[in-house]
């Protein structure tokens, strides 16, 4: 996976938007103080707020010296989406498929903060803490189906080289407890089982259950990041990553499907 990261630095670096979004009049990547100078009615609009910062300069390697730090503003920027899924064509058998995003511009995390080490062998361990971890996805497949799922990387736990470090984070239920759906069947409250249902028990059946029975237990996920560039001076530092976690269940309804996720990500560290 680090080589595979690596070789798509340069692709992801120059993507803005993922597939789907419309990509006519996508601002200029800037700076972290370019965007700090600019004003909200100078930003509204832009597609700027849904963008992470780029380095002006720097080194192309990770050049900070061994240590604690706390990282800051971290910020996950997805430039691509594939949902593994069978294929149009008939007996096609299952591969990551391109999708079209359904929903606005708003998926990107930001403002997320945790402890950073850097060992003395020059591997590094990144803690997430809290910050907006998680957001709200819908992406199309080719075939027309739509694909909820929460992008996050909640309790996120990272070690490894900077040039490929991974690790899993929790994926919550893509809806909570108390959510109803159209019958009126929720996990803490709402009906049992679906009005009108024939007796004899059928609510009780495997197909239906999973229906009634909803669920909101959390999953897992994983991620590779990769370092591409940083600047000691500043304590920023840019990269590329690949997040692999499962879709919505529907509250255990549906059987998720895996989620692939590219783009890039930038952190401030302080000591």
């Amino acid at each position: 996976m680090a080589a595979s990261l690596q070789a798509s630095t340069t692709f992801l670096q120059l993507r803005s938007t993922p597939n789907g979004a419309n990509a006519e009049g996508v601002p200029k990547r800037l700076t972290f103080d370019e965007i700090q100078s600019k004003t909200y009615m100078e930003v509204k609009g832009t597609g700027t707020a849904n963008q992470c910062p780029t380095l002006a300069d720097g080194v192309d390697s990770f050049a900070f010296k061994p240590g604690k730090y706390q990282a800051k503003k971290f910020c996950l920027e997805p430039t691509k989406f594939t949902v593994k899924a069978e294929g149009v064509s008939k007996n096609s058998a299952p591969d990551f498929q391109d999708t079209k995003l359904m929903t606005r511009l708003t998926y990107t995390l930001d403002e997320m903060e945790g402890p950073f080490e850097v060992s003395s062998d020059g591997t590094v361990k990144f803690e997430e803490k809290d910050g907006i971890d998680y957001a709200a996805v819908t992406v199309q497949l080719p075939g027309g189906e739509r694909v909820p799922f929460l992008f996050t990387v909640k309790q996120l736990v990272a070690s490894g080289k900077p040039e490929a470090f991974s690790g899993d984070f929790l994926v919550p239920s893509y809806r909570g407890s108390s959510f109803l759906d159209p019958k009126g069947r929720g996990g803490s409250t709402g009906y049992d089982n679906a009005v009108a249902l024939p007796a004899g028990g059928r609510g009780d059946e495997e197909e239906l259950q999973k229906e009634n029975v909803k669920n909101t237990a959390s999953s897992k996920g994983t991620i590779t990041l990769s370092v591409t560039k940083s600047n000691p001076e500043t304590g920023e530092v840019i990269g590329v990553f690949q997040s692999l976690q499962p879709s919505d269940t529907d509250l255990g309804a549906k059987t998720p499907k895996d989620v692939k996720i590219e783009g890039i990500w930038y952190a401030q560290l302080e000591q």
